[in-house]
């Protein structure tokens, strides 16, 4: 629950909202609602979360991340 007067809450919404509207909102136009649902709901379930490289994961993709936090802690 974002807190009053602390602007750092909502950052990581803000941050995503941000990349979806730049990287695919602005760049077509949809015919229809359920065009542009289905467009978002690619854009979020295939491309962003697990392909998509992030500059505080180090250019890594998070599943990439992941997989390399799991080998770390395992010791290999």
């Amino acid at each position: 629950m974002s807190r009053r007067g602390n602007c750092h809450d909502n950052a990581v919404a803000e941050s995503f909202f941000s990349s979806l509207k730049r990287e695919r909102i602005r760049r077509r136009t949809y015919k229809t609602r359920e065009e542009a649902r289905q467009d978002v709901f690619d854009y979020i379930e295939m491309f962003y979360n697990p392909v998509r490289k992030h500059v505080r994961n180090g250019m890594l993709s998070p599943v990439e991340f992941e997989r390399r936090q799991i080998l770390k802690a395992e010791g290999v």
